[in-house]
């Protein structure tokens, strides 16, 4: 055990950490986003075990940062830049919900004829749509949350996925 961690502790540390910098910018930029964020979020979070691993073996070496007292500039920089970061997030008004959720929630609570426009559909286009997919419509003012539940269909992004996407010809 102790040559695999003194092997592979700090090469597994560094190329977790090239990854989660990598995507981190990508992300950063807008840039390929649909690939890259849960490659970081997943991949930052096993990146936890190799740094504990690689911190466990040098302790000896790292306390002495403590010890002489290195790692408090460092540490306080870090906690405030933190902080000035996230501060807009904890004092908006608003919840800072994830606004893409919010944008499908919308969706879901609107009718057939308010949310057909938005995809470029007639009302009856997007009707026929959704029964191909075996939707039963009601009221004309039921929302497609309701239409999805009194269907025995999922809400949320399979219901999202039936709205915008004709049905395949392999059904």
């Amino acid at each position: 055990m102790t040559r695999l961690l003194k092997t592979h502790g700090t090469t597994f540390t560094i190329v977790l950490f090239t990854v989660s910098a990598v995507s981190g910018v990508f992300l950063f930029l807008h840039v390929g986003s649909a690939y890259f964020h849960a490659m970081h979020e997943w991949l930052s979070l096993v990146l936890i075990l190799p740094v504990g691993l690689h911190l466990w073996r040098n302790w000896n070496g790292f306390s002495t940062y403590f010890k002489r007292g290195r790692l408090m500039g460092p540490l306080v920089i870090g906690l405030v830049a933190s902080v000035a970061i996230a501060w807009p997030a904890i004092t908006s008004a608003t919840s800072g919900g994830n606004p893409m959720r919010a944008a499908l929630s919308a969706i879901e609570r609107g009718t057939i004829v308010e949310i057909a426009p938005l995809f470029e559909l007639s009302a009856e286009t997007l009707a026929a749509r959704l029964e191909a997919k075996g939707y039963r419509l009601g009221a004309e003012s039921q929302s497609l949350a309701e239409i999805a539940k009194a269907s025995g269909k999922e809400t949320g992004p399979a219901l999202i996925a039936d709205v915008a996407f004709p049905a395949s010809s392999a059904n």
